[in-house]
């Protein structure tokens, strides 16, 4: 996403610009004046340390009369990843690991981040002072929240080092000793929203889950289906969603409230999963399993669950989608729905039918995207 960011500014840029971005592998896009570097995600690797290292060098020293043009998106906490001099960055990989698996939400795991980080929760921008800072932003986090795209290397931090205890203590994490260490000492603390570093930052989203989800009831409105937007920051456990959004499809279908079928109903935002199991899937994948069970083959309900990015969790995917066949057709081929949504087997499971969303890379990212059909007189 990032690569693709810098595409468009080199496009439109008349005037001399020099720049490094980081992008997940395999998302990269060749850049004329701005060097790409891919890394890893969403556990960081060396490579992104190595970028983001640089980034933190390229900053420094600047004066007023410069300008730092930084473009930030959804999967930036993990591509930039330099720890605090006393944090290990094994012990960073390892509890950034287990965040993701504990089910901990989004805004949860980036305060952790922040609080162990060189450059996250506005230290870029405390590195860049005293130039002036504009960040054009793709958010993908519930409510657009700046401090928590990309775990806000450019934006004041509202969250304190005892909040980020607070999480690790909250799911029970083994947390090592030198993390433990080093959010107990202050100078762990971030720089929050009054410190004058931030004087002169300007901040500008130029796409959000909102504009996508309204975009997308605009599409399904010219096929003839009602379209009933739910909201963009739904959050909470996938199966627990699904459930809840099952319930609207079968009143939608029953009663013809909140919406009647023909309908759309059609949400965005980041849910979480609490890996209990050994599978493979993602978010959008464990929504849509519950969700199937959930309906139960509702035969005027079918349904696509995929992240935007093309890339569903750390899978080749980008979700799935669901018809009024998909248990009957799992169940022919030999899979139990209900044991695989209990083992965190989602992607199995579709895989197996042949449902599976693959688009590749489609380098923006505007958070997950659900919709469900439901038809009328079915």
């Amino acid at each position: 996403l990032s690569s693709a960011m810098a595409a468009a500014v080199e496009a439109h840029w008349p005037a001399d610009l020099s720049g490094l971005v980081v992008t997940r592998y395999g998302h990269g896009q060749p850049c004329a004046r701005i060097e790409v570097v891919e890394a890893a995600h969403p556990v960081p690797g060396d490579a992104g340390r190595r970028a983001a290292e640089r980034l933190l060098g390229l900053v420094r020293g600047l004066t007023a009369d410069d300008l730092v043009l930084c473009l930030l998106s959804g999967g930036g906490s993990a591509l930039l990843s330099v720890p605090a001099p006393a944090v290990p960055f094994a012990d960073k990989q390892a509890l950034n690991a287990a965040l993701l698996r504990s089910g901990a939400a989004i805004g949860e795991i980036n305060c952790v981040r922040k609080h162990l980080s060189l450059i996250k929760g506005g230290r870029l921008a405390a590195a860049a002072f005293p130039a002036r800072v504009v960040s054009l932003i793709i958010s993908d986090v519930p409510n657009d929240d700046l401090s928590t795209i990309a775990s806000g290397p450019t934006v004041g931090d509202p969250t304190t080092r005892h909040d980020a205890c607070a999480i690790l203590a909250k799911y029970a994490l083994a947390v090592p000793p030198a993390v433990l260490d080093h959010l107990n000492d202050p100078r762990s603390e971030t720089p929050k929203p009054s410190d004058s570093v931030f004087a002169h930052v300007r901040h500008v989203l130029v796409a959000t889950p909102q504009a996508a989800l309204e975009a997308a009831a605009s599409v399904a409105e010219g096929a003839g289906y009602r379209p009933l937007i739910l909201g963009d920051s739904i959050e909470g456990e996938a199966r627990d969603v699904a459930r809840e959004h099952a319930g609207i499809a079968w009143h939608c279908a029953r009663f013809g409230q909140p919406a009647a079928a023909p309908c759309a109903i059609i949400s965005g935002g980041e849910t979480t999963v609490s890996v209990r199991g050994q599978g493979r899937g993602g978010r959008n994948t464990e929504f849509l399993l519950a969700l199937a069970v959930a309906l139960d083959g509702h035969p005027a309900v079918a349904a696509i669950a995929a992240d935007t990015d093309g890339i569903d969790g750390s899978e080749d995917n980008a979700g799935a989608i669901l018809t009024p066949s998909t248990l009957r057709r799992m169940r022919a081929a030999a899979i139990d729905p209900g044991d695989r949504l209990a083992r965190n087997d989602s992607h199995a499971a579709f895989a197996a039918i042949g449902d599976l969303v693959v688009t590749g890379p489609t380098r923006t990212n505007v958070n997950d995207f659900r919709a469900i059909l439901v038809e009328k007189g079915t």
